[in-house]
């Protein structure tokens, strides 16, 4: 059974002791969401280290693997779904040539175009991660049902359209 505190319930009580005179319910909520954050992030990379990626190259190759078969996207296109700048993009497509994880084709639809494609490799290992990946998160929210896994995803969906709405009027 799992405690009936955690480590942010000690320090809201602290600081409401300190400061009566704030409400600290943002802290027990996002507290929690960023050490949870940091957990998932150590999933993720642990993930992704078992199956040698590094955690851009599964970004990449998983917006390829999305896509389906065969599996290729246009830099243009991998720049937003990754959101770096185009010489990052460069800079990770060379690397991933280089492993043997992507090749460039011309665009048949562009003779000047370039399209970026997933090899067996590269489908082989971000198969693998994503397997991990899904596989550690899915033990992170074992002690919670579908119906609280999906109210949660519910209100974390609501939460963050709210917040980047917010931020893009900033």
């Amino acid at each position: 059974m799992a405690p009936e505190n955690d480590e942010v319930d000690r320090i809201v009580r602290s600081w409401k002791r300190e400061r009566p005179d704030l409400d600290f319910s943002p802290l027990e909520v996002l507290s929690r969401v960023g050490r949870l954050a940091k957990l998932l992030d150590r999933a993720r990379k642990d993930a992704f280290h078992k199956s040698k990626l590094e955690s851009w190259e599964f970004d990449v190759l998983a917006a390829l693997r999305r896509e389906g078969a065969p599996y290729q996207l246009s830099p243009k296109a991998l720049l937003k779904q990754t959101l770096v700048s185009s010489g990052t993009m460069t800079n990770r497509i060379d690397r991933l040539v280089e492993n043997g994880l992507v090749i460039r084709r011309e665009d048949p639809n562009d003779g000047r175009g370039v399209l970026v494609e997933m090899t067996t490799a590269g489908l082989t290992r971000v198969d693998a991660a994503i397997t991990r990946l899904v596989d550690a998160e899915a033990l992170l929210l074992a002690s919670l049902s579908r119906s609280e896994q999906h109210r949660l995803a519910e209100s974390l969906r609501r939460l963050s359209i709210d917040v980047v709405e917010q931020d893009s009027t900033d």
